[in-house]
């Protein structure tokens, strides 16, 4: 069995927890396995190396920060090969280049365009370990890029992808997918399975467990994914096609996002465009735009609402200034949006109505409605996300298997 591991900053985060990683990785060897293994920097190590860029100058070249940033996942790897190597274990680590994985030229947030894994299965051959250092690769011009934020989940995944891995473990501190936040919710239940859509809605909603980015790329890939805790040997979550899950639960989670702002313009001229033109400018910005309500016009006016990250919100407010496309403009970042998401839903009728009554009987105020075919999202004001999560658990009994 063909076995690629993946290890977050904080499973490595110090020398010892490096060598229980080392431990894990044996016992994986010793059952007979191949193990390639991909790994992280050292929990803040990379904000360390952030700071120090900015004692210089507030807005450092991408290309070197990419340089730079790529140094903490090359120590950790060299580090666990040579704790492998302590426990008699054939081991090599690799960097992105060495590994093959070459991405196109956005340095900072890069994205895989191939893999070149002759590298890595020829050392596999030999009996060795594979330690690759993750979140990083090459450019066809032989620069140093770095993926971005989970970039080290996505070199696993792609990696997994590339050699026809049996199975990619995401080893983190937590153990597994929970039917919501365990810490907003004590009686959110761990997930044996989850199809792919169910995770990519869930992880774009706020769930913090994996980047969307890796499982969409997972999905894609046909790559399982497992994602478990470092800490402790309890079973994980198993990330898999649909039909791979016999029974699909008619809600899977409860996710919620604090990371929201929601932009009211009001008098905006009702003629064929406008949306376009302010759409597509925010776009230019790389602003993502996420729910969008616009009322039906009267009077040749009319009002336009929609949500944006709320750590995009003074762009969105620079932008929305210059196009001057409403008489008033109002910016609340006292919303979060809160979300119920399962498979179920596509065959099942009442979802979305339970969800709606079920905050009506809380007195809570819904400000804006999204829906897809798996997924109803509701905007909120921020002091009522954790009573609406609490209370969504227990309308769909997610405490139940």
């Amino acid at each position: 069995m063909l076995i690629v591991q993946k290890y977050g900053g904080t499973s490595v985060g110090n020398i010892e927890r490096i060598d229980e990683v080392a431990k894990r990785v044996k016992k994986a060897k010793d059952a007979g396995n191949d193990v390639v293994v991909v790994v992280s920097a050292m929990s803040g190590e990379t904000n360390k190396l952030i700071e120090f860029a900015k004692y210089f100058t507030e807005n450092p070249p991408k290309r070197e920060m990419d340089l730079l940033l790529s140094s903490g996942e090359r120590v950790t790897s060299s580090l666990l090969s040579i704790a492998l190597y302590s426990k008699g274990l054939k081991s090599i680590a690799l960097t992105g280049r060495q590994a093959g994985i070459y991405t196109d030229d956005i340095h900072t947030g890069a994205r895989i365009d191939k893999i070149d894994s002759n590298k890595i299965k020829k050392n596999i051959k030999e009996g060795k370990v594979v330690v690759v250092a993750g979140f990083q690769g090459i450019t066809n011009n032989g620069e140093v890029s770095t993926l971005g934020r989970g970039g080290s989940d996505l070199s696993a995944v792609a990696i997994a992808g590339a050699l026809k891995a049996d199975l990619c473990e995401i080893y983190t501190d937590v153990d597994g997918v929970y039917t919501t936040d365990p810490r907003i919710e004590p009686k959110a239940r761990k997930l044996d399975k989850i199809s792919y859509d169910e995770m990519l809605e869930l992880a774009s909603l706020g769930a913090k467990v994996l980047q969307n980015r890796s499982v969409e790329l997972a999905k894609k890939l046909n790559v399982n994914l497992v994602t478990r805790s470092s800490f402790n040997e309890n079973e994980g979550t198993l990330i898999t096609k649909e039909e791979n899950i016999m029974e699909k639960p008619l809600v899977s989670g409860v996710a919620l996002d604090r990371n929201q702002a929601r932009v009211t313009l009001r008098g905006v001229k009702d003629e064929p465009g406008i949306a376009a033109k302010i759409f597509n400018r925010l776009a230019k910005e790389n602003i993502n735009v996420d729910m969008i309500i616009q009322n039906i016009g009267l009077d040749g006016v009319t009002n336009l609402g929609f949500t944006v990250p709320e750590n995009e919100i003074e762009e969105a407010k620079r932008v929305m200034n210059e196009l001057d496309a409403s008489k008033q403009l109002e910016f609340d970042t006292k919303v979060v949006k809160v979300s119920v998401v399962g498979v179920g839903m596509q065959s099942h009728s009442g979802v979305a109505s339970k969800a709606f009554d079920t905050l009506a009987k809380e007195n809570i105020n819904i400000q804006m409605i999204s829906t897809s075919e798996i997924k109803v999202s509701m905007v909120i004001d921020d002091k009522y996300g954790e009573l609406a999560v609490r209370s969504l658990h227990d309308a769909y009994h997610l405490d139940r298997s």
